[in-house]
């Protein structure tokens, strides 16, 4: 019976700062590095295994990936990075101060931009910093100007359908490190969450979650690993 591991990559520079974040590359914190490192740490414990690995193609979320493999001992697996992991694009509100912007146009209109399920943020304007479309790592990908959370699903479901559920079905245990809104995609998939419940399920950075999977990848258990007694 398969596992499937999701991991939200360890804190990063803009965590720290309170800014949104989305397809920006942005490195990990000295705190995320240590998150990262104690999630490698607790797997290894705990003697969970991988057969692959599967990550977005933001750095957080590699190099976080990266970190947990190497307290493993398990540097060696097979990673698989696609854009379709990626973050939840914030359009307008990337690089933005998240309570600044509460000061600016109010705490309700923050909350629909951020937590409404099929709302996305205004889109990234002209010229903006903060524009990624000539990102050599997004050749040929139509870079979206702003998602919902809709929207990130969207892109999420089918790539998790078609690269990573043959590797279950053959048995394989997966590593997913990925970002808090393409983990609630999945998290909703597999938990059968609803369109409302989704946007307030809170995914901590560097803990991981521990999907116990049958045969026929129906959820057998779901719990986080360090709530889990030794």
């Amino acid at each position: 019976m398969p596992t499937l591991v999701l991991l939200r990559h360890g804190q990063s520079q803009w965590n720290l700062e309170n800014r949104f974040t989305g397809w920006w590359d942005v490195d990990l914190s000295d705190k995320g590095v240590t998150e990262a490192k104690a999630a490698g740490g607790l797997l290894k414990a705990r003697k969970l295994d991988f057969d692959c690995c599967f990550t977005s193609v933001q750095t957080r979320a590699i190099k976080t990936l990266h970190l947990v493999l190497e307290e493993m001992d398990r540097l060696w697996l097979p990673v698989t990075k696609d854009w379709r992991l990626n973050e939840r694009h914030y359009g307008g509100l990337t690089g933005l101060n998240k309570q600044e912007m509460i000061d600016k146009v109010g705490a309700d209109q923050v909350k629909i931009w951020r937590r409404s399920f099929d709302t996305p943020p205004p889109p990234l304007d002209a010229g903006s910093p903060y524009a990624i479309t000539n990102d050599r790592r997004y050749a040929g990908v139509t870079v979206p100007q702003s998602e919902s959370l809709k929207d990130t699903i969207e892109r999420v479901l089918p790539y998790f359908e078609a690269a990573i559920v043959p590797e279950l079905r053959a048995g394989k245990n997966v590593l997913i490190s990925a970002h808090g809104n393409s983990l609630r995609a999945l998290e909703k998939h597999l938990s059968n969450i609803g369109d409302q419940e989704i946007v307030g399920l809170e995914i901590p950075t560097g803990q991981p979650i521990v999907y116990d999977l049958a045969d026929d990848l129906t959820v057998r258990d779901r719990y986080y690993l360090a709530e889990r007694p030794a």
